[in-house]
């Protein structure tokens, strides 16, 4: 069943009475002016915090993104969650997102509910253009398995489906706490190979069937490839990686050094792995959520990914990529020193998280172009 969508509502305080949360955040939007921020050049940016910058480990924050984080922890918001409710920190998500800058993007749009293990899944299929023949990409928005959905990642898809030239098919799957893992593997994986049987239909290439997503996103891409290799059915042609969550059992690095202050928190972290692991029979080593931790690697789809400087997941993004390429999967590793966790979704801002999410969905373009 499908239907034809435009883009979120951007009034959302019209049909959706605005929450506590959702006050403060349009608090945060009014005092940093986030509106304006794309057109304030970059030496003003730097001006407001006179001429001081935030440099970590040989990495200079990106201007755009410090001015973004000082507005809201000026606020008291520091993280994704909010007050430990998963309500209130999923319409603070959705509310951020959309509040975000920047003209809407046109491709055609329909939403559509695919089957699955518990019941249907929603889902968004946006069209290129010039559809015909192109590559599907299976995205999977972040948000710690617990918050996101289609609507929050609206902008970005319809970016990456306009400039990759190719078909997006965004997965609401089933969130944590009310649905632990592996409830979400199990929608991620049921969505690909729906997409795969069916990428004709939709109007995209049979046998170009790529999967891709970021944060916990990226983790469900991941996933999805080892489960498609190990049970022997058509694998993606590709994994495109966004600072993927890779491994719960390790404590690393730049966990350490970005615990608190660049948007994801370590706070933020252990909440959403406590939401997607307490009530579930999932051990935190297990290779359905922490891919890192795979027997085997080998075999494989070429995989695209992204890490960011500032970011708490970093170091496990760079070591699924070495352990990748170790096993002998092809891997291009973009590392974008100067932001954080989040980036492709702030593109609306400018600056970095603008250039960088053009790099991947060229890179991306590129990768399907050759498959």
């Amino acid at each position: 069943m499908t239907k034809s969508v435009p883009a979120p509502d951007l009034h959302l305080g019209v049909k959706h009475p605005p929450m506590r949360l959702a006050s403060r955040m349009q608090g945060a939007v009014s005092t940093i002016g986030v509106k304006v921020i794309p057109w304030i050049p970059t030496p003003a940016k730097r001006a407001l915090f006179g001429g001081r910058s935030v440099t970590i480990d040989g990495n200079t924050l990106d201007p755009t993104l410090q001015l973004m984080l000082s507005g809201l922890r000026a606020v008291g918001i520091d993280g994704l969650v909010v007050d430990d409710d998963p309500a209130a920190s999923r319409a603070q998500m959705r509310q951020l997102s959309l509040e975000l800058p920047g003209p809407q993007i046109h491709v055609d749009v329909d939403d559509l509910s695919l089957p699955g293990q518990a019941g249907d899944i929603p889902a968004r299929h946006y069209r290129p253009a010039n559809g015909a023949s192109a590559p599907l990409l299976v995205f999977y928005h972040g948000g710690g398995w617990s918050i996101g959905d289609l609507d929050s990642y609206d902008a970005l898809c319809r970016l990456t489906c306009r400039d990759a030239g190719i078909h997006v098919l965004s997965i609401d799957y089933r969130l944590a706490p009310e649905h632990p893992a592996p409830a979400a593997v199990e929608d991620a994986y049921a969505a690909f190979r729906w997409a795969h049987d069916h990428a004709e239909e939709l109007g995209a290439a049979p046998g170009r069937v790529a999967v891709g997503g970021d944060s916990a996103g990226g983790n469900l891409a991941a996933v999805v490839c080892q489960l498609a290799r190990d049970e022997g059915v058509p694998a993606p042609v590709l994994q495109w990686l966004i600072y993927p969550r890779t491994d719960f059992t390790t404590q690393t690095r730049s966990l350490s050094l970005f615990a608190r202050g660049f948007l994801l928190t370590k706070r933020d972290i252990d909440w959403f792995e406590s939401q997607y692991l307490r009530r579930s029979s999932v051990d935190r080593a297990d290779p359905r959520v922490s891919p890192l931790l795979a027997e085997s690697l080998a075999g494989l789809a070429p995989a695209l990914i992204a890490v960011a400087g500032f970011d708490p997941l970093r170091d496990e993004g760079e070591s699924y990529a070495a352990a990748l390429q170790a096993a002998g999967t092809p891997v291009d590793l973009r590392c974008m020193g100067s932001l954080t966790h989040g980036f492709a979704n702030l593109f609306q801002l400018g600056g970095g998280s603008a250039a960088a999410t053009t790099e991947l969905i060229s890179a991306l373009r590129a990768h399907l172009s050759r498959v």
